[in-house]
């Protein structure tokens, strides 16, 4: 099994959980692509700067590329933990390169992720949720139709890119994968549609009611710094 880094047992507690939650979908994405490299590497041995290429046409144009020095912090991790063996080959008019091989270990690692179920790497803490809850808590039907308006532009023309790739893949399964990705955009521009129906509704009946609710705050408080008596 991929072993996880360990916090350190001088660190807060508090910080600690903070600091985890915050690493915690890089740290999943990057279990992800350890997986699959073991993933490219049973269909033989290879090398750095090849995987790179075969993970990027695998997965397609929507992940983004792969950065070679976090791929090959990958590889040593994996060969630290016997999932992989590394040797040298050499090449007639170039350097020598390290070429990596699956061990029985790392198919082992490999069926057993293959039959786990994926949980939702960021979970459903999303940057746009936090700008729709304090657009509503601000009481402005002027700010949420800002907020909500540029969300939907922003998300419109990532679609209109996303099914422009997914038309031009010439691999299936890349394709199956814009289309997923396609989706996803899709469900956010719902939610949008949702929100507006919510909150602007009944001449924004709701956020008149949210400002409404809002404790008062005591007279005085926060007017300016306390005097320091002489």
């Amino acid at each position: 099994m991929i072993r996880a880094s360990r916090a350190s047992p001088l660190c807060c507690p508090s910080l600690c959980a903070l600091h985890c939650h915050n690493a915690r979908p890089e740290l999943e994405e990057t279990m992800a692509i350890q997986h699959a490299v073991l993933a490219l590497l049973a269909g033989g041995p290879s090398y750095g700067y090849e995987l790179k290429g075969e993970f990027e046409n695998s997965v397609g144009p929507q992940w983004g590329p792969l950065n070679i020095g976090h791929l090959y912090q990958i590889l040593d991790r994996l060969s630290r933990d016997g999932l992989v063996v590394a040797h040298r080959e050499e090449q007639p008019t170039k350097p020598d390169r390290v070429v990596y091989e699956i061990t029985d270990d790392g198919r082992v690692e490999l069926d057993r992720w293959l039959g786990e179920p994926s949980p939702r790497s960021g979970g459903f803490r999303d940057d746009f949720f936090l700008k729709v809850t304090a657009a509503a808590r601000s009481g402005a039907a002027r700010t949420v139709r800002a907020v909500l308006g540029n969300q939907r532009a922003h998300l419109l023309r990532e679609l209109r890119n996303l099914d422009g790739l997914r038309r031009t893949a010439g691999d299936p399964v890349v394709g199956l994968l814009l289309a997923a990705a396609c989706r996803h955009v899709e469900a956010d521009l719902a939610f949008i549609d949702d929100a507006e129906s919510v909150l602007l509704a009944d001449g924004a009946s709701v956020l008149s009611a949210i400002a409404a609710a809002r404790p008062a705050r005591p007279s005085g408080e926060g007017s300016g710094s306390a005097r320091v008596a002489g």
